[in-house]
């Protein structure tokens, strides 16, 4: 029997800052304001646009653009590097804003919000007012120039659909008087978690809109189309039943850093992983859990890529363990080449407290150490106290926010 569509009250609110990496580099600096502005991983010809403005958005000036394209387009373009204390700053700000209008608020991103309304008993309040007075409280209390998209849905994925509707400052809610001419007017790539590769799936089973993805039987999609449960999901999904309300456990931590200088140095390098191995370990520790591997990729000048993971018989908690292992992988390269990107992880994580005797076995005063050198830097700042190999590194593995989901937020606070 065919489904119908939700006919629910839309009781999920989708928050999305708009170019918040640009426009609060905006509001912190008065004269960037109304200007073509781009926020860039490095600044120099060949960095990566991570956050153009609205201002250039309008000129055409996209995010993976590199700064050269960017100034072909607008040669007046102003450039800048990221500023992550001012962006954590306004997340926080942006959370608690969130947070006086429902205990359940979930981060997407470090500029996304997922505000549940379905979880307050007697709410019959109307969100379409409560998305207006969030977004004036934006203005007010992060910043004149900060603006949101908000989209109201009876699911997570209708909701960020309807956020993305108006850009910037809309304000859009979707439900089953309205959905079918919603579907009209986008397109399948529109849809969150339709990218390239399950548009062409679809596109090679006669689905060509949203709308012929919505009138595809469950069984259509489940056996043909995607072959799995995935279909089943889709066909949920896309009737405004909730799929995605699971928040997945973490399952490794990481970091990765592109180089500035790109190196063959066995030395320069070793040094970089240890400082990546730190800021992997603080966050590994800060979670209260060890790891049972590690993984280290490396991406080559040449365009070509090496990694491997290994998993070890010891649980991993001390940045010096983490580190030791990271290297082991390293010299286990068939080929030594120029390095344009390390990264590395560590995966296969438990809980530190289930391991406490055997961690002190392991580890005894490198494990009390390693806490104590935590607490100093936390309470003093970043690398006060640091390994003896990271002596003078403290900027050259730059701070950077993460664009996707935030699973330790205890960072960000």
């Amino acid at each position: 029997m065919e489904l119908p569509i939700n006919h629910n009250r839309p009781m999920i609110m989708h928050i999305d800052l708009n170019s918040c990496f640009a426009t609060v580099e905006q509001q912190a600096n008065f004269h960037l304001r109304g200007k073509p502005l781009v926020i860039a991983a490095y600044t120099s010809p060949a960095g990566c646009v991570i956050a153009p403005s609205i201002e250039a958005k309008r000129l055409g000036i996209k995010v993976g653009m590199t700064v050269r394209e960017a100034k072909l387009i607008c040669k007046e373009v102003i450039v800048r590097d990221p500023d992550p204390a001012l962006v954590r700053d306004v997340h926080l700000k942006f959370r608690k804003i969130c947070r006086d209008y429902s205990p359940i608020v979930i981060a997407k991103s470090i500029d996304e919000m997922v505000i549940d309304f379905q979880g307050i008993a007697g709410f019959n309040q109307d969100l379409i007012i409560i998305g207006q007075e969030i977004k004036k409280r934006i203005r007010k209390e992060i910043g004149e120039w900060i603006s949101c998209n908000v989209g109201i849905g009876t699911n997570r994925f209708l909701a960020k659909l309807a956020a993305s509707l108006h850009k910037p400052d809309g304000l859009d809610l979707i439900d089953y008087q309205n959905l079918r001419d919603v579907y009209a007017s986008v397109k399948l790539i529109d849809l969150n978690g339709i990218n390239t590769r399950f548009e062409a799936r679809l596109n090679a089973n006669g689905i060509f809109t949203p709308l012929e993805f919505l009138a595809a039987k469950e069984a259509f999609l489940r056996k043909q189309v995607f072959k799995s449960i995935v279909g089943y999901y889709w066909y949920l999904r896309l009737r405004g039943f909730e799929i995605d309300d699971v928040e997945f456990k973490r399952k490794s931590f990481g970091q990765d850093y592109a180089l500035g200088e790109k190196t063959a140095d066995p030395e320069k390098l070793s040094r970089l992983i240890m400082k990546l191995c730190e800021k992997m370990g603080r966050r590994l520790r800060r979670s209260g859990q060890a790891a049972q591997g590690v993984h280290l990729g490396i991406v080559y000048t040449d365009g070509s890529y090496w990694h491997r993971a290994k998993k070890f018989s010891r649980v991993l908690f001390t940045t010096q363990d983490l580190f030791i292992k990271a290297l082991w992988i390293f010299n286990q390269q068939p080929e030594r080449k120029v390095v344009a990107k390390l990264s590395v992880s560590c995966f296969d994580l438990v809980p530190a407290k289930s391991l406490q005797e055997s961690l002190f076995d392991f580890f005894d005063k490198k494990l009390k150490v390693s806490l104590a050198m935590d607490k100093i830097n936390d309470r003093y700042g970043e690398y006060v106290i640091t390994p003896a190999l990271m002596m003078g590194m403290k900027d050259l593995v730059v701070d950077r926010v993460a664009f996707g989901g935030i699973k330790d937020r205890s960072e960000i606070v």
